[in-house]
């Protein structure tokens, strides 16, 4: 039997180019979430991965389904490769972006490269995952056919919702029991393994109050007087969070961000009616419950102080923090000893503020990690801004990476 490992470096080396224009294409495909119509993105993304020999489970969300998550349509992919009796080690990445914005230089659609960068929306973010793990995937059945024994399966699960939350994605999956894996990769956000990252709340705020002629305020009740006072008590809480300090390395305090504020009838009218919109992130040690809890009783405290006001809070999103679980550790070892042979270089075990759909297997009980191409920061890539971008030889040496660390996961003992 030749030297699997070996095996698998040298397809990865001949097969670059293929991995390229397979993200190429992933990246022409739009994917935008809003508006989330993001069927046809699965459709070629399942022909690509059929045109490499994989078998395609193709799992359609119901369109109300899909529609009470604000999208119009959504498709999960999922391919099962078995090699023996063992464990399953799930590969998650998805395929939905956020919308382009404005500023770019390049087609955001175009997947033009330049100085050994590729350009274009969700490269980084997560498309590049989709070549990472399925490249890794298609090395690992090389190397048993140069006689490696494995026990075990992989699967990937390449979903298209983490935009809107991940709940008919990764949660609709592992809820249906569709998939059950004993393990799972995530793609990364970062050049290390992420082993937990934030919660978030997302809350709507609504303030009403009474319209009257600007001649006259006092004949009506001033709905943006009222909203501008518990914006203001919000921004002292905010301070508030800087002092609470997670022991995860690399995630930090709570943050609050107001990013939406809509009201007011016209210039010469007394607003009656003002909506705001709320982002609070929640780190792992806190209970999500409470931070909303105390986060809705505040906002009612500080509109409770102006006469003829009704405040209503509602949620529109709860995502829970990513907890580190028993048997990670096993995930991290292996990621980071492959990632020093193949990078000459110690990556960390940190954490990130923002959110993923790792959180979903977490909450399932599936020890899980976050690794992959990615960017090595959301900065330097461009992640959710003009110019996305990946280094292509980020793409490969992590491809590399991955599919060492699967070979390692299942090789099957030696008699």
């Amino acid at each position: 039997m030749s030297d699997p490992r070996a095996a698998i470096r040298d397809f990865l080396a001949a097969h670059r180019v293929q991995a390229e224009r397979f993200l190429g294409e992933l990246v022409r495909t739009p994917s935008d979430n809003p508006p989330g119509d993001c069927a046809p993105h699965a459709t070629r993304a399942a022909e690509l991965l059929e045109e490499l020999g994989f078998r395609v489970e193709r799992h359609e969300v119901a369109q109300e389904e899909a529609a009470a998550c604000g999208m119009k349509s959504c498709v999960n992919l999922v391919v099962r490769e078995r090699f023996g009796s063992g464990p399953v080690i799930a590969c998650n990445a998805h395929g939905d972006v956020g919308p382009p914005g404005e500023g770019w230089s390049v087609d955001p659609y175009g997947a033009e490269i330049r100085d050994g960068r590729m350009l274009g929306r969700g490269v980084a973010v997560s498309k590049s995952d989709f070549a990472t793990y399925a490249f890794a995937l298609l090395a690992l059945g090389s190397a048993v056919a140069h006689g490696a024994r494995l026990a075990g399966s992989v699967e990937l699960h390449f979903t298209h919702d983490e935009e809107a939350g991940g709940t008919i994605g990764p949660a609709w999956l592992l809820r249906k029991g569709l998939v059950r894996p004993d393990y799972a990769i995530c793609a990364g956000f970062a050049h290390a393994v992420t082993i937990a990252h934030n919660g978030c709340l997302h809350l709507e705020v609504e303030v009403r109050g009474k319209s009257g002629h600007a001649a006259e305020p006092e004949q009506g009740v001033d709905a943006l007087e009222a909203a501008t006072a518990i914006l203001g008590g919000l921004y002292a809480l905010r301070r508030d969070y800087a002092t609470i300090r997670s022991r995860v390395p690399g995630i930090g305090a709570p943050t609050l961000v107001v990013g939406l504020v809509h009201g007011g009838i016209n210039t010469n009218v007394v607003p009656d009616r003002v909506v705001f919109r709320l982002d609070r992130r929640i780190v792992p040690e806190e209970s999500p419950s409470e931070a909303e809890e105390t986060l809705a009783r505040r906002i009612g405290e500080l509109g409770a102080r102006f006469p003829g006001v009704a405040v209503t809070v509602r949620r529109i999103l709860l995502a829970l923090p990513f907890l580190p679980l028993e048997g990670q550790e096993k995930l991290v070892e292996v990621l980071q000893r492959n990632a020093r042979t193949v990078l000459g270089e110690e990556i960390r075990a940190h954490g990130v503020p923002l959110y993923t759909d790792a959180r979903h297997y977490s909450a399932a009980g599936v020890p899980t990690v976050l690794y992959g191409a990615g960017p090595r920061t959301l900065a330097e890539a461009n992640g959710h801004r003009a110019d996305e971008n990946l280094r292509l030889a980020d793409l490969h040496a992590a491809t590399e990476v991955v599919a060492l660390s699967l070979y390692d996961l299942l090789a099957a003992p030696r008699a």
